[in-house]
C-alpha cells in the first residue's frame, strides 16, 4: 500500500488549528505547519470530553468529540444551528408545569445533588401530583412552520418513574415515549424517535417530526406510567430527572446548545486547508480516504471535498437523500443506497483521462464500482472538510463525525481501495 501525502487524525490542536501528523507532497517536500488545517467557528459548542462528559469549547477550538464509554476521539463537523427552547437546563423558570409539584416543595428541587451529563449537579427532578391526568412541563417555542421537519432532544433519567415521553401539541402531531431502563425509544407518530445512553443512568431522548400546521404550539414532555401511560393518577412522590431541552431545525439531533432567557445558534465548523497543500492533492490522479460516521437525514451533505474553491472544478465524496455518492465534476457513482446509520470507511480514487475521468470507490470492502466523468478539473488546491468545496458557500455541512482522512496521490488500485476499507 502507498504511503498517503496526507494524514488527518484528530488529537493535536489549539485555537484555529488542527494539526496534520503527515502532509507531504508528491515530491516528497515535507510541508510541516502549512499542512495544518484552519478552523473556524464563531461560538462555543459543547463536545463529550475524555472522561465521557459533555463541556463546552471556545470559538474557533475544534471539537474533538469522545465516544461514550471510552475510545479515540472523532472531529466533529456541524452546520449552524439553534436551540430555541429557553431555560434549557432551569425547569422551574420559563417552563410551566400541569400536575406536577411545585419546585421547593418536599424533595422538588431545581440543581439536584444527581450529576447532570456536564458532571455538575444542575438537572431538574420533576415530580408528578397525586392527581389523575397528565403530568408534564410545557414550553411555547417561536412559531413553527408547517412542512418544515424539527427535532426536540432532552436528557432523561430514571427515579422513581422509568419512562417518558414527549409531545407536540399541534399539526403534524409529533409523539414519543422512551424507557430509561430499557434504553428503548417507541415512535407514537412523527418521523423518527430514538435513544442515546450517556452513561451514569442519563439517556438522551430524541424526537423528530414534521409539523403540518405553522403557528405557536407547545411541546411536552411528559412523565409516563410502568405501562407508558401518560394520563395516570399519580403518587405525589414520583418522578424523574431531566437536563438539556433542545427544539432545533432538521432531522439531527445536533450536540447539546445549552440557553437560558433567550433562543441561542452555535456557529457552523469551518475546516479547511489551502495553499502549498495542492502538492498533497493528487492533479492527474489520487485516492480519498475517510472513516466517518453517518447519521440518517436527507439533507445534501459534504464529506470530503477537494476544488479550486469553486464548483467548477471539484473531487468529492458526498451524501443527499441518505446515498452516498462519489464525484468528479457534475459525474458521480452511487457507493450506498441507502447508506445505513453508523461508521463506514470509504475510498475513492480518480483517473484522468484525456479531458474526462474514471472513478472507482469502496465502500467497507465491498465492491469497487466505477464509473467515468465527462471533465476533469484544472486543478485542486482546496481540502475542505465535512463542507462545500466552494470557498464563497459555508454549506452542506457534514453533522456528525470524521475518524480519519487521508490523501494518495496516486490511483491506488482495486484491491487496495477494498482493502482500505475493510
Amino acid at each position: 500500500m502507498p504511503t498517503p501525502s496526507l494524514i488527518l487524525v484528530p488529537a493535536r490542536f489549539k485555537t484555529g488549528k488542527l494539526y496534520t501528523p503527515l502532509a507531504t507532497t508528491s515530491g516528497g517536500v515535507v510541508l510541516g505547519a502549512s499542512g495544518d488545517f484552519n478552523v473556524t467557528r464563531g461560538t462555543t459548542a459543547t463536545r463529550v470530553n475524555a472522561n465521557g462528559l459533555i463541556e463546552s469549547v471556545a470559538s474557533g477550538i475544534p471539537r474533538l468529540d469522545y465516544p461514550i464509554g471510552g475510545g479515540c476521539p472523532a472531529l466533529l463537523v456541524e452546520p449552524s444551528a439553534q436551540n430555541s427552547l429557553l431555560q434549557s437546563e432551569a425547569f422551574n423558570t420559563t417552563w410551566v408545569r400541569s400536575g406536577l409539584n411545585a419546585f421547593g416543595s418536599g424533595s422538588v428541587a431545581n440543581s439536584t445533588g444527581t450529576t447532570d451529563p456536564f458532571g455538575g449537579t444542575n438537572s431538574d427532578y420533576i415530580q408528578e401530583t397525586a392527581a389523575s391526568g397528565t403530568h408534564i412541563l410545557i414550553q411555547t417555542p417561536a412559531g413553527q412552520v408547517s412542512g418544515t421537519t424539527v427535532t426536540l432532544s432532552c436528557f432523561a433519567k430514571s427515579a422513581e418513574r422509568t419512562q417518558i415521553n414527549f409531545l407536540n401539541n399541534g399539526g403534524g402531531l409529533g409523539s414519543a415515549t422512551f424507557n430509561l431502563t430499557a434504553g428503548t425509544a417507541t415512535l407514537v407518530n412523527g418521523v423518527s424517535a430514538s435513544i442515546q445512553n450517556y452513561g451514569n443512568g442519563w439517556y438522551r431522548c430524541i424526537l423528530t417530526y414534521t409539523p403540518g400546521l405553522s403557528g405557536n404550539f407547545n411541546v411536552q414532555i411528559r412523565l409516563a406510567d410502568a405501562s407508558g401511560n401518560t394520563s395516570y393518577t399519580g403518587t405525589g412522590t414520583s418522578g424523574l430527572y431531566v437536563f438539556g431541552a433542545q427544539l432545533e431545525t432538521g432531522s439531527i439531533a445536533t450536540s447539546y446548545i445549552p440557553t437560558t432567557t433567550a433562543a441561542v445558534t452555535r456557529g457552523a465548523d469551518v475546516v479547511t486547508l489551502s495553499g502549498a497543500v495542492s502538492g498533497c492533492i493528487g492533479q492527474t490522479e489520487g485516492t480519498i480516504y475517510a472513516e466517518f460516521e453517518y447519521k440518517t437525514n436527507t439533507a445534501e451533505r459534504r464529506l470530503i471535498a477537494l476544488s479550486n474553491g469553486t464548483a467548477s472544478d471539484r473531487v468529492m465524496i458526498w451524501t443527499l437523500n441518505n446515498i452516498l455518492y462519489a464525484q468528479v465534476e457534475g459525474n458521480s457513482v452511487i457507493l450506498a443506497n441507502p447508506i445505513s446509520a453508523g461508521y463506514h470507511k470509504v475510498a475513492f480514487a480518480y483517473q484522468q483521462n484525456g479531458v474526462s475521468g474514471t472513478l472507482f470507490a469502496s465502500l467497507d470492502g465491498g465492491a469497487v464500482v466505477s464509473g467515468t466523468s465527462a471533465a476533469f478539473p484544472a486543478s485542486l488546491t482546496d481540502i475542505n472538510i465535512g463542507k462545500s468545496e466552494a470557498t464563497a458557500i459555508s454549506a452542506f455541512f457534514w453533522n456528525a463525525n470524521i475518524r480519519a482522512a487521508a490523501l494518495y496521490t496516486t490511483r491506488l488500485t482495486n484491491a487496495e481501495l477494498a482493502a482500505l476499507t475493510t
